[in-house]
């Protein structure tokens, strides 16, 4: 498995699920562990699965390197869950 590469350079980019549908923007990025601020229409489902229901949401929610399939230039997409 490929290691995923995390920068400060990735905040603002979009967050979208395996379908392409976005759920959110990374809005920091603090020791290589995103902070994804997510869109008022994500699903409970999704918080559950990526473990956000008792997080701060100050800062956004940490996306943990598992969730995430690939970063490009435009997106974070992330794993099937």
């Amino acid at each position: 498995m490929e290691t995923v590469q995390i920068t400060e350079d990735d905040v603002g980019t979009t967050v979208v699920d395996q379908n392409g549908d976005e759920v959110g923007i990374v809005s920091a990025v603090r020791y290589g562990t995103a902070y994804v601020d997510p869109d008022p229409d994500i699903t409970t489902r999704l918080k559950t699965a990526l473990g956000w229901e008792e997080v701060d949401e100050e800062d956004g929610y940490p996306l943990q390197e598992e969730a995430v399939e690939t970063v490009t230039d435009d997106e974070i997409r992330l794993t099937d869950l």
